[in-house]
């Protein structure tokens, strides 16, 4: 069953009663080419545990079954995998789950990696193709789990791939949000011509690879909490000098502000997203407590 033929996706539809839902990002991939593009990125080994998320109809499913020991495909809407017990039925190693992966406690997602993963690492990978509303969230939730997959290939829309891997002077929150967990970077760009119903924008293959906690100076490890304290206050207001937000969002006298900024060797006129990664590390681990602010 050839799952990108149009006709073939529109005859499995019409089977089960079921449309395209604009609200779950259902666009379904009619080039085979871009899935190829993703097994690829993904350098799939047989031992290899992968958890796919919205797998729709299967069509990329059957296209990691033959490279992966084993499959975990969650999908929210309730006919897709009424579909998916039909084309995947001769993929034994294919497991099916029918859940929100944003409500699906990470608990739950942890106790199915011990139980399948067959190395003694227990890790796993992330391929998908997301629906673009909740692509960023899902990246957010699988980048701070407590198993975190060792690599993320998933397809996303061009505009948050390239949000993602931005660097100064068009950082984000977003993009900060994903480089402290991992590195990201655009394998390729896919047109919107590859998908039925057809996006109103051009894809992207992202491919994240989780790092190791990261560290400043050689010195200690950033807390999560502690970092994105910093970043957010940082960001609180588009536009505007450094110093202003950091010392709004912090609730920190000005010249406090201001002094831990230059003695990191950053300017307190800058803007947010001209920092670096590496700054605002330097600045998380640097920052002043209650007793720095009574000096």
């Amino acid at each position: 069953m050839n799952l990108t033929s149009l006709p073939t996706i529109k005859e499995l539809l019409a089977k089960f009663g079921a449309v395209p839902k604009k609200k779950l990002g259902q666009n379904f991939l009619i080039n085979p080419k871009a899935g190829e593009r993703v097994v690829t990125a993904a350098s799939l080994q047989p031992q290899d545990l992968v958890v796919e998320v919205g797998p729709g109809i299967g069509t990329l499913t059957k296209m990691l079954a033959p490279h992966a020991q084993r499959i975990l495909a969650v999908e929210k809407d309730r006919k897709m995998v009424d579909i998916l017990q039909e084309t995947m039925a001769g993929y034994p190693n294919v497991e099916l789950i029918h859940a929100d992966i944003l409500k699906w406690a990470a608990s739950l997602l942890r106790a199915r990696m011990e139980f399948l993963a067959p190395s003694k690492d227990k890790k796993y990978k992330l391929v998908a193709n997301l629906p673009y509303s909740a692509a960023s969230p899902i990246i957010r939730m699988f980048l701070e789990a407590e198993c975190p997959p060792k690599v993320m290939v998933v397809m996303v829309q061009k505009e948050v791939a390239q949000r993602i891997t931005a660097s100064p002077p068009d950082m984000s929150m977003l993009a900060l949000s994903v480089q402290f967990y991992g590195k990201p970077e655009v394998v390729e760009y896919v047109s919107k011509g590859s998908f039925w119903p057809r996006p109103k924008v051009d894809s992207a293959i992202l491919r994240i690879t989780p790092h190791k906690r990261l560290k400043t100076r050689g010195r200690e490890f950033i807390a999560a909490e502690q970092f994105f304290r910093a970043v957010k206050a940082g960001f609180s207001h588009p536009r505007r000098q450094l110093i202003n937000n950091l010392a709004e969002g912090l609730a920190m006298p000005k010249e406090i502000v201001g002094r831990w900024l230059s003695q990191n060797g950053v300017d307190p006129a800058r803007r947010a997203e001209t920092l670096f990664l590496k700054e605002w590390l330097t600045l998380a681990e640097t920052l002043p407590g209650p007793t720095s602010q009574n000096h």
